[in-house]
């Protein structure tokens, strides 16, 4: 089905080839990657990319804070195209006033700055992205990690809140230019098989070993030109689970009518690789042999086929329902009562939904699957959220949407809460299967600190259709009879005309921004002193920490406008102890600052030098040890209510994704590694000193002796690394903040 090759290849003629007539340096540059990228970067180095894109998105959970950095910094208006969405933060349904405040703020800086505003439930940011933004050869940069539209001949990248404020101050994203990995298609899938069995086989096929860790990757082959371009779409977005960089996918006719269905047929280029273009990794897929899949929790690469799942369900949940409850104690988790007695496993809830689940052909053909058929009147529901309101719209004229409510099914409006915990949430000891893009740990809103547990597996459309049309009996797409005609899509603008704001180009300086009283600013944050003296306020020993779980997701999303009052949710699903301890540590720092330091950092600093000197020299505050933290969300808040809680520093042995640590770099916190190898045995109340941070920094010192001061008064040495941090990226980290390095520089 998916073969990895971990070496370099060439495209010749349209196939895989290990020798060309050219070098791999020259056929380095015939990729689609290397051309869209080149012609987006201002630094004349084609290495050391300096990136301006040409629109940008964000949702009503992150355009608030990004404002609010590019304001405090000078930005006057919108440089180029950004689109406001409201999707994430659109029930409404608690904290008040707070969630509408938020759309209030976003369309009066969309009328001041210059934007564009989508009000609530008439699309997802991907959606809209998709339907009015994507063109081809060009670069999106969204504040979402799905942000992702290679399928339409773009470039998106999905990055925390820090870039896109850096691209409205008229700044660049600034990346080394990365590996590009052919993915090359072949085959055609069978009925029932849709782009999530696809994209969730890929991901079990990339994710544990990092094989595709920020590359771009690069679609081409002879499989593409039978795939519809919703199915393609389908797999981009869930791309980003690979922790790819980015994604480009030659286009064609099927490409070109998509742009002419949306009455922007000039949006539309022919994009291919020349020949000779030279990979330096490649993967391959045989469509013909994607079998119906089901990802367990707690990752969307904890994948199977559905058909071996239900043949070892009673192991497979066995040991999934042991992790959880290793995971979650406090939980009494109960998975094995799904399995039935004939061996057939059960269901409670179906969810299609979003990004990825919530396109046209997706809910059209779970539509025919369902036609005529009921999803019972047992614990199992089934909910459906088309992706915009013009493809509700389209769904209803062509009786999909009809026949969905008659089988039992509820028709709900464009929204991404299901994906992250902000609606749908199962019951206790509930089994989900969603077409959504995500099932991290707690993500579907379950609170195992209160007792709850929920489990969410992804499949795809399809076959949740098939289960529904069971009952909830969990069951393959490809195991049911059903006659199924594709609907031609119409896209109708005027929905949107009718709704929408369109500001870019008539910013307006005289519009006052609406604040309501849950939108405050960012508190003020000190520059990198000249020592740094970090306690250990978390140290988490996963193999892989999500940014679900340092900031997480659902309840918190209405209070991602207020940086104090969100930071105190920080690391509460995995280390509720976190916030306590580095409110203390932060506590300390201020009384440094003062003048009052504690007598107990005095006692600490003099286990490695003169105490009463250093104090005046060495910044003090907390610290995250994580193996390999920011796997998932762009989301920028897993790095500033760190730093709002005085944290300064990661330890890690590597990040998860360029993202995350992009985040860290622009809240001020130090991105530590360590080698691989290297025993890190320390525990909570160990503190870290790195003296002359703030020289080593400067002066671009990428190996830095630190030491470690163990509760027991053991001081130990540790190697710290700090590698290939760019000149702004040395100033942000000098200056504290990157508000701090744009404030400086308009000073």
């Amino acid at each position: 089905m998916i073969t990895l090759h971990d070496n370099g290849v060439f495209l010749v003629g349209g196939a895989p080839c290990a020798a060309a007539s050219v070098s791999p340096e020259e056929g380095r540059q015939r990729t689609m990657a290397w051309n869209i990228l080149q012609c987006h970067n201002t630094s004349g180095d084609t290495e050391n990319l300096k990136i301006r894109f040409d629109a940008m998105l964000s949702h009503d959970i992150t355009y608030v804070g990004i404002i609010q950095q590019a304001r405090a910094s000078g930005m006057k208006e919108f440089p180029i195209p950004y689109a406001l969405t409201n999707c994430h933060n659109s029930l409404c349904a608690v904290g008040g006033t707070i969630n509408e405040d938020d759309h209030v703020f976003g369309l009066s800086a969309a009328k001041k700055y210059g934007g564009i505003y989508v009000p609530a439930n008439q699309s997802v940011i991907h959606s809209y992205g998709r339907e009015q933004m994507a063109k081809c050869g060009a670069m999106i940069l969204g504040s979402d990690s799905h942000t992702r539209y290679g399928a339409l001949g773009t470039m998106a990248v999905g990055e925390g809140g820090p870039e896109l404020a850096k691209q409205l101050l008229k700044n660049t994203w600034d990346v080394k230019f990365p590996k590009v990995v052919l993915v090359y298609l072949t085959g055609t899938p069978r009925q029932g098989i849709g782009p999530h069995d696809v994209a969730i086989a890929l991901v079990k096929a990339t994710f544990a070993s990092g094989f595709v860790n920020n590359c771009v990757l690069e679609f081409c082959g002879p499989g593409i030109k039978d795939l519809p371009i919703d199915f393609r779409n389908g797999i981009d977005v869930m791309t980003t689970e690979t922790t790819c960089l980015s994604s480009i996918w030659e286009t064609d006719d099927v490409t070109r009518s998509f742009y002419e269905a949306h009455q922007r047929g000039g949006d539309y280029q022919p994009l291919h690789p020349a020949d000779g273009a030279y990979y330096d990794k490649y993967i391959e897929i045989d469509l013909s042999k994607v079998e119906s899949m089901i990802a367990l929790p707690f990752h969307p690469s904890n994948a199977w086929t559905i058909h071996e799942f239900l043949e070892n369900a009673e192991t497979i949940l066995a040991d999934l329902e042991a992790d959880a409850q290793k995971r979650f104690p406090k939980a009494k988790v109960s998975l094995m009562n799904k399995i039935h007695a004939d061996g057939s496993v059960w269901a409670d809830q179906g969810v299609i939904a979003g990004c990825a689940g919530g396109l046209f052909d997706n809910i059209d053909e779970a539509a025919a699957i369902l036609k005529d058929g009921s999803c019972g009147n047992g614990y199992f529901t089934l909910d459906v959220y088309p992706t915009s309101v013009p493809v509700s719209l389209e769904l209803t004229q062509t009786g999909a949407t009809a026949a969905l409510l008659q089988s039992g099914a509820v028709i709900k409006p464009s929204f991404c809460g299901p994906c992250f915990g902000a609606g749908d949430v199962p019951s206790h000891n509930g089994l989900s299967l969603r077409h959504t893009t995500r099932n991290f740990p707690n993500r579907e809103g379950s609170k195992p600190g209160e007792g709850q547990f929920a489990g969410v597996c992804l499949m795809d459309a399809r076959s949740i259709a098939a289960t529904a049309l069971n009952g909830g009996k969990i069951t393959a797409a490809t195991d049911i009879a059903y006659d199924y005609v594709p609907h031609e899509y119409h896209f109708d603008k005027s929905v949107y005309d009718r709704r929408l704001y369109y500001g870019f180009g008539k910013a307006d300086p005289s519009v006052e921004l609406i604040m309501g009283p849950n939108i405050t600013d960012w508190p003020k944050m000190q520059p990198l002193a000249e020592n740094l003296l970090v306690e250990l306020a978390a140290v988490l020993r996963d193999p892989v920490t999500t940014t679900d779980e340092l900031i997480p997701s659902g309840e918190t999303s209405s209070y991602r406008s207020n940086p104090l009052r969100l930071a105190e949710f920080t690391l509460s699903r995995r280390e509720p102890a976190y916030v306590g301890r580095a409110k203390a540590a932060a506590e300390v720092e201020a009384a440094r600052i003062a003048g009052n330091a504690p007598t107990a950092l005095k006692a600490i600093l003099d286990r490695v030098g003169d105490g009463s000197a250093l104090m005046n020299t060495t910044q003090f505050g907390s610290c995250v040890f994580a193996n390999k933290p920011g796997d998932g969300s762009a989301r920028e808040q897993a790095a500033s209510c760190q730093k709002v809680l005085g944290g300064f520093a990661n330890i890690c042995y590597e990040f998860a994704t360029k993202r995350y640590r992009s985040n860290c770099i622009n809240w001020g916190i130090l991105p530590f590694t360590l080698d691989q190898g290297t025993t890190f045995d320390y525990d909570n109340g160990d503190c870290v000193f790195v003296p002359g941070i703030r020289n080593a920094i400067e002066t671009g010192v990428e190996d830095i002796p630190a030491k470690v001061i163990r509760k027991d008064g053991r001081v130990e040495d540790i190697l710290l690394h700090v590698k290939g941090l760019t000149a702004d990226e040395k100033e942000i980290i000098l200056d504290g903040c990157l508000m701090n390095y744009y404030a400086n520089r308009a000073e």
